[in-house]
């Protein structure tokens, strides 16, 4: 199994990109919403609770797709403050013992269009934040902090590209298999 990690800011376009990917590929989209969405109104985002529940649920799953022999799966996430350093490596290790490969691609966007776009209608859907006081209130205290993912060997500005570009090049990139 080939996992595809699609990270990035909020509002950098991870989600639309995924889905355009996975129309594409056949790929399950598994993207951070979904853990969070069941996690958040019983534990609190960041709680310890939380933190562990939620890296077990990505882990749990992205390890199951490998051991079930999926041919891949796209996940999203946003690297931030709540997310234990040993993440990537325990997904790296989890994935791998099940005879599959994690691969990186990293989003980037200019700070003022992620802040034009954090209020889009279309972030309602599964709960993401759209308000921008408080964008830019978890900013400012460091909340979106976290080391460089290693082995990243894409990088996208969705600044630059339509997000069926976007896909395009990740699919290119790892040349991942496609429907048509």
């Amino acid at each position: 199994m080939i996992l595809v990690c699609i990270y990035g800011p909020a509002a950098s376009g991870k989600l639309t990109i995924a889905m355009e990917v996975g129309t594409r590929t056949g790929f399950p989209v598994f993207h951070n919403h979904l853990v969070l969405d069941m996690l958040v109104p019983i534990f609190g985002f960041g709680t310890p609770a939380f933190v562990e529940l939620r890296e077990r649920a990505w882990l749990d799953v992205m390890g199951r797709a490998a051991e079930e022999g999926m041919p891949g799966l796209l996940f999203t996430f946003t690297p931030e403050r709540t997310v234990r350093h040993r993440f990537i490596g325990d997904l790296e290790e989890s994935v791998a013992a099940a005879g599959g490969k994690v691969v990186y691609a990293g989003l980037t966007c200019p700070e003022e269009e992620l802040e034009r776009r954090i209020e889009n209608e279309s972030r309602a859907e599964f709960g993401k934040i759209r308000s921008l006081v408080q964008y830019r209130r978890v900013r400012d205290a460091g909340g979106f902090e976290y080391p460089p993912i290693p082995n990243t060997s894409l990088t996208i500005d969705t600044s630059a590209m339509e997000p069926s570009e976007s896909a395009a090049r990740i699919i290119e990139h790892f040349g991942l298999p496609t429907l048509h």
